[in-house]
Order: structure tokens, then sequence, then C-alpha cells
């Protein structure tokens, strides 16, 4: 004998039960995270790739974000770089501070700073690369900057009460300008790391091995001080 069927229980036994619709992702507000990581991306984007080179699209895929978020944090892309540019110099100058330079006697005080920079150059090639880079432009964008001279003044104050304090104990001769013995220091870091590949093959010697770099640490220490001796 044929079961009879109820057509309407047929129906709904048919009929896919219906999808309730997914939670939305909790969007979580982080500004100052995200500007982070923008900027973290465009600093590597820009030291390997320039100004010219550096692909905005790139910078917001690595920070996790999209160009048009990109743009409402930092602006345009010369904006972008000029903020990697002038962060750059505010990392370097406000660890500097942290040197304590003025509880040293002057000699150590001096050496320290030789150190530091030597050593900050090889842990962030990156800022090497963004100073060649704004160098290549003739620091066509860094001239617009507001804050970057203002950083700086500290720093070169800095450097003037370490060279007075050597010559009120007669340790250093007179008339040493601040600025230039920073930029001495700065290159004789800066000339050697940013030159070593090919001062390497053209001396035969490995510049980058641990001796060797000792050897250049203590070379530019001794140069420095024996500048300086009264």
């Amino acid at each position: 004998m044929d079961t009879l069927t109820d057509p309407k229980k047929t129906a709904s036994a048919a009929k896919p039960a219906p999808i309730k619709p997914a939670k939305a992702a909790k969007v979580t507000r982080d500004p100052e995270g995200t500007r982070a990581r923008i900027l973290a991306a465009a600093t590597e984007e820009f030291a390997r790739h320039g100004l010219g080179g550096a692909r905005v699209e790139r910078i917001a895929e690595v920070a996790g974000t999209n160009k048009r978020m990109l743009y409402y944090h930092v602006g345009n892309k010369e904006s972008l770089y000029l903020t990697v540019l002038e962060g750059a110099y505010a990392h370097i100058r406000a660890t500097e501070r942290t040197l304590s330079l003025e509880t040293l006697d002057p000699p150590a005080a001096i050496a320290r700073l030789i150190h530091f920079t030597w050593q900050y150059f090889l842990d962030h090639p990156e800022f090497m690369a963004l100073l060649n880079i704004e160098n290549l432009h003739r620091a066509k964008l860094l001239k617009t900057s507001d804050k970057v001279h203002a950083m700086h003044s500290p720093f070169v104050q800095m450097i003037a009460d370490v060279l007075a304090r050597g010559v009120a104990t007669g340790i250093f001769r007179t008339g040493v300008d601040p600025v230039q013995l920073y930029i001495s220091i700065a290159g004789q870091s800066y000339f050697y790391l940013s030159n070593v590949h090919t001062l390497s093959v053209i001396f035969g010697r490995d510049l980058l091995a641990e001796e060797a770099k000792a050897e250049r640490l203590d070379h530019m220490v001794e140069l420095i001080l024996s500048s300086l001796r009264a």
C-alpha cells in the first residue's frame, strides 16, 4: 500500500534552513598602531627602493592597510618619505641623549659617542640608505622640514659642553667646532661602512670581519682623541 505524503511537509523538508548572516568582524580602531606599521613599512621600502622606486601599494600591503588609510594617516608619498626621514633623525638623536655624556670625563664621553655612532650605523643600515637617498636629491625635502633643525641643536650643545669641560681641565685644546667634530666622527664611520664592499676588494681585506671592525673602531677613537688633545 502506498504511503500518502503530506505535500506541505515535503515542501518544508526540502526547503533549506535560512542562512544566518555571519557576525561582522570586530574592527579595532588603532590609529597609533596603524601609523607605526605604515612608517615601519615605509622605512624599509624607501631604504630599499629610494624615493622614486618606492611604491605606496607595497607599503600599504606590508602595513596591513590600504592606500586610502595610508593617505589619511600620513598624506601623499612625499609627505610619507619626509615623515620617515624625520623619524630616522629623531630616533638617533633621542638614542644619543641616553648616552649620559655629561657623567663621563671628556675623553671617555667622546669615545662613547664614537662607539655609539659606529654601532648605530652597523645596526641601522636603513638610516645610511635614507641619508644616501636624500643627498642624491640634494636634501630637497629635508629643507622643507620644520623639525630637523630643532632636534639637532641640543645634540650640538651636548658635544659643545663636553669640549668645554675638556678645555677647562686642560685635556682638550681650544677652538674645536662641535659641528665639525661630529661630522668627523660620523664621517669616519659612514665612509667606511658605505664603501666597505669596494674597499674590501681594493685592499684585499674583509673589512666586515669582526677583527677588522674592532681595529677600525680603535683607530677612529685614537684619531679623534689625538686631534682634541691639548
